[in-house]
């Protein structure tokens, strides 16, 4: 039998007012706030850790990727603004446009870059536009569009509930070290990745699970090297990272993959299953049983991988690696068949790599004033393991930052906003919001109009 402790209500001085409130720091809550700012709001910006980033930077997933249909480049925005500013820093690595294709020459150019289409069923897998990044680089891009864009930010405020009078959001509390702050705004964006916002407001969803990965980098490593040994024993080194895949328990094809630092490698594993992102305890219990096996497999690695024999634990990320956890189910639920379908929708904000976001998968229902953006946007459980790469999700959060400044503009609810009008500032800021479909995708029919 359970226990509860009934606790007095929680007084919480209010520090802040803003039009928008953008609760969760990584990169489709910064899109988001950016966005905002820009669109001409005044934006606060909550983050529960030191730094920004989510899982771009404390989960450390390394590379950009799905953001291409073919040769197109569908995901644009602000995310290019953080390809080009990590690039000049010498942070960022991609494949020019004349490489972007399937060759042995290719493959051995970047594939440990990660810059190949996943997606592509050829061998070797054509090179694409992908890009290789590094984790403090992008901490240090975040907090330059931050500044720029005049954001008030909060680190150290790990929401903790929503502030709902009549069925509307009017705010947010956070639990800081100085106790319960609250603050307060017309409209609030739910990049949490785990809709720890719109759940506690009241609005449905569905709640299911998959991969959990803690991922980790090695210094030490001459990539020349291994990479050579490769080539050169293709057999013998498969059967070396067969043996490594088997000890993590579960990882991708390439379980490392180079970064713009030289000599060090990330590894985006061990993969688990089994563990709910949204349970203390399953966290717990998941970060012991990562660290258990990284452990076990580090000796193996230096003494059998050609190229890893001064290799050692540089970093473990400071965020496990959730991807699923809680998901919104709004004013349109995206399927397994409108992804593969590539189905398109009047009102797409949002284009991910050949599969388009309607702004009806941002809107929460029941619960007014209050947007959803990234990982945990409105689709069924399957959809969502295809359509929640990080680009995308950033593409989603400026979508959602530039709905909520309009609505304050405009003075109107955000589920009355025009999609049409989201589609434009995007557009003006940079971003393809999918308004036009690509030629592979599949458009519905307007309804006959009966005399």
């Amino acid at each position: 039998m359970s226990q509860t402790v009934s606790l007095d209500a929680v007084e919480a001085p209010v520090v802040q007012r803003s039009d928008v409130i953008v609760v969760g720091g990584g990169p489709a809550g910064v899109s988001a706030a950016v966005a905002a700012a820009r669109t001409g709001a005044s934006v606060t910006l909550l983050e529960r850790y030191a730094a920004l980033g989510g899982l771009a930077s404390g989960g450390m997933v390394l590379v950009l990727d799905d953001m291409i249909n073919g040769n197109e480049i569908t995901v644009t925005g602000i995310v290019d603004e953080y390809v080009e500013r990590m690039a000049k820093l010498g942070l960022a690595v991609y494949p020019p446009a004349e490489d972007r294709y399937s060759s042995p020459e290719m493959w051995a150019k970047w594939g440990r870059w990660g810059a190949f289409d996943f997606h592509s069923h050829t061998h070797p897998k054509p090179i694409c536009y992908a890009v290789a990044f590094d984790p403090d680089g992008w901490k240090r891009v975040s907090n330059d569009l931050v500044r720029e864009s005049g954001i008030n930010l909060r680190l150290h405020s790990w929401f903790s509930r929503p502030v709902v009078q009549d069925g509307a959001v009017k705010g947010v509390v956070c639990e800081t070290k100085s106790g319960p702050q609250a603050v307060m705004g017309d409209v609030v964006i739910d990049t949490t990745g785990d809709i720890d916002v719109a759940s506690r407001a009241g609005a449905p969803y569905a709640q299911d699970s998959y991969l959990v990965t803690l991922v980790f980098r090695l210094g030490g490593v001459d990539t020349a090297a291994a990479e050579r040994f490769e080539q050169e024993n293709p057999r013998e080194a498969r059967a070396i990272n067969r043996k490594i895949k088997r000890m993590l328990g579960g990882a991708w094809e390439l379980w490392w993959l180079k970064t713009p630092v030289p000599g060090v490698v990330w590894c985006n594993c061990p993969h688990m299953t089994g563990f709910d992102g949204t349970d203390p305890v399953s966290l717990t219990e998941a970060e012991f049983e990562a660290r258990a096996r990284i452990g076990a497999v580090l000796d193996h690695i230096k003494a059998e991988l050609p190229g890893f024999g001064n290799a050692y634990l540089l970093d473990v990320a400071e965020q496990m690696g959730v991807r699923q956890t809680r998901l919104l189910q709004g004013e349109y639920v995206v399927t397994k068949d409108d992804v593969t379908s590539r189905r398109h929708f009047a009102d797409s904000v949002a284009r991910g790599r050949d599969y388009y976001t309607p702004y009806r998968a941002l809107l929460p229902r029941g619960v007014d004033q209050l947007l959803v953006a990234g990982r945990h946007y409105s689709a069924t459980p399957e959809a969502q393991r295809m359509s929640r790469e990080i680009p995308p999700c950033m593409a989603m959060g400026q979508a959602a930052g530039i709905a909520a400044a309009t609505a304050v503009e405009q003075g109107v609810l955000v589920r009355d906003v025009d999609p049409a009008v989201v589609q434009h500032r995007m557009r003006e800021q940079g971003a393809d919001p999918g308004d036009v479909p690509s030629e592979n995708a599949t458009v519905d029919q307007p309804e006959e109009v009966v005399a």
